[in-house]
């Protein structure tokens, strides 16, 4: 039977407060609006749409959880943020959590292409080993140079993935509109997509949509490194189950999260043993 981790009813993993001082309430200009996101915006002011946070608290926890989900069950999340305010907040809360992250240019057929990217991320550890060994001293100056280069150009490429032996259980998108290649990629391979969406996006393409402003540095990272927590919660729970089967030879009984909030970030608690997570302190939100 697969285990079913549901967060207990209580604390969300995200409080009102901290959206509202990271500014996540800020939709776009009044203009430019995508009329699917009506039910998801509270009013106007100043020509801006004040997105309702009522529904991004409920629906953030909704993709929390399920960002626990997937990584519970082995699997790994492919953050992605290519605009220049989300790159550096995005490739830091998925390294933090040991995720895969796109950060440069999205490339075309990433996901539905794969093998043809796989070949470029075993050509990135046939490199790193000649490296490792040494090996790359034996070459020609020039060759040595022109595969150094070769490397720089693709860590920048794909390095975000180099590790990523087949495709991601979810993604974690900043700004859907930006990363619509990357969205229609997911949806094509039924690939499931949370995403911060502001209020000029379309929600009907994404599955767990998180309401909110993809354009403020505060708002991008407070969002990545709430994610980052719920993978790390999941891969703790994988680990430990794949301990559990092993020594007891069966699966490990059903195991109730509980999100406690904290002022560096949520802790989670896990019923069964009495055992505790509290994920690595969530960076606190820098001023734009």
């Amino acid at each position: 039977m697969e285990l079913q981790d549901t967060v207990a009813d209580g604390d969300n993993p995200i409080s009102m407060r901290q959206l509202l001082e990271a500014g996540v309430h800020f939709g776009h200009n009044t203009g430019r609006w995508n009329p699917k996101m009506a039910r998801y915006i509270f009013g106007a002011r100043n020509g801006i749409h004040i997105i309702d946070l009522q529904h991004t608290v409920g629906l953030f926890k909704r993709a929390f959880q399920y960002a626990i989900d997937v990584c519970a069950r082995g699997e790994k999340i492919l953050f992605v943020g290519t605009k220049k305010q989300a790159a550096d907040v995005i490739r830091e809360a998925a390294e933090r959590a040991g995720q895969y992250h796109v950060t440069q240019r999205w490339l075309g057929g990433t996901l539905t292409n794969f093998k043809t990217i796989k070949g470029r991320l075993d050509r990135i550890r046939e490199i790193e080993k000649w490296f490792e060994d040494g090996s790359i001293e034996l070459r020609p100056k020039k060759e040595q140079h022109a595969i150094r280069r070769e490397y720089e150009k693709l860590m920048k490429a794909v390095g975000g993935i180099k590790d990523m032996s087949k495709l991601p259980g979810a993604l974690f998108v900043i700004d859907p509109n930006k990363e619509h290649i990357a969205v229609a990629e997911a949806r094509k391979l039924e690939i499931p997509v949370i995403a911060v969406t502001d209020t000029n996006c379309d929600p009907d393409l994404i599955d767990f949509i998180i309401p909110g402003n993809d354009d403020a540095i505060r708002s991008i990272r407070l969002f990545a490194d709430r994610i980052a927590d719920a993978c790390l919660v999941g891969s703790r729970l994988a680990k430990e189950r794949a301990a559990g089967r092993a020594q007891q030879g069966r699966e490990p009984e059903e195991q109730v999260i509980t999100i406690v909030s904290g002022g560096d970030g949520p802790q989670i608690e896990i019923a069964q043993g009495g055992s505790q997570l509290e994920p690595e302190a969530s960076a606190t939100p820098d001023q734009e």
